[in-house]
């Protein structure tokens, strides 16, 4: 069951996911690949690690895209050839692209305990406040996220989770939230949207499109 499921996340946005299945050799033997990819598979020394890249490849196919559409900037952000912007994310056995007519940036994470143990390193730990153990851990994972999706779409140098992101207190039901990076002297704001694939948590941020500040 490769291609999981494609998620229209709003109007404009598209989520694909791909759960990986397929030995390194499948997914090698589906895809063609520009030099550069090529060269970039045969550096990684995990095999997961090449998983992850492949299956990203066919999910540009399912878009209707190949790994010659897509290319990355001198910060290491992904785009596609054609304008629309791309975000992409895996971890374990899945990965996933986010398509959309807007800047956005996806990150996607495997609940796992130690992100917990990290929590007070990069967000508002009162936020996990009256939350069993589990929502505790998703909670904090899904805070995670948040911040790597905003830093996507940022990409600057500098900017640290703790100091300069910052989340709304938010419900694990309502499945958003919104988000604030306080940097260099500016305010922006974001709204997120999350979701759950098995064990994992998938994040999406986006530009928000209220001035917030005029509240």
């Amino acid at each position: 069951m490769p291609l999981l499921k494609i998620i229209a996340l709003n109007d404009y946005t598209q989520l694909l996911v791909w759960k990986i299945t397929e030995t390194f050799d499948e997914l090698f033997q589906s895809v063609a690949l520009k030099d550069v990819s090529l060269a970039r598979v045969e550096g990684m020394k995990a095999e997961s690690h090449q998983n992850g890249f492949l299956s990203v490849r066919r999910l540009l196919m399912e878009a209707g895209y190949t790994d010659f559409d897509l290319y990355y900037d001198e910060f290491g952000k992904p785009h596609l050839k054609d304008g629309k912007h791309i975000s992409i994310s895996h971890s374990n056995d899945f990965s996933v692209i986010v398509l959309s007519n807007v800047n956005i940036g996806a990150d996607l994470e495997i609940l796992k305990d130690k992100t917990l143990k990290l929590a007070p390193r990069f967000m508002d730990v009162s936020h996990l406040e009256n939350l069993s153990k589990e929502d505790e851990l998703i909670k904090a994972t899904v805070v995670w996220g948040v911040k790597e999706s905003v830093f996507k779409i940022k990409n600057e140098i500098g900017i640290s989770f703790k100091d300069h992101i910052f989340e709304d207190d938010f419900n694990l039901a309502d499945k958003k939230c919104g988000v604030e990076l306080r940097f260099n002297n500016k305010v922006e704001y974001f709204d997120i949207v999350f979701d759950f694939i098995e064990n994992y948590v998938f994040v999406c941020a986006f530009n928000s499109t209220l001035d917030k500040s005029k509240k």
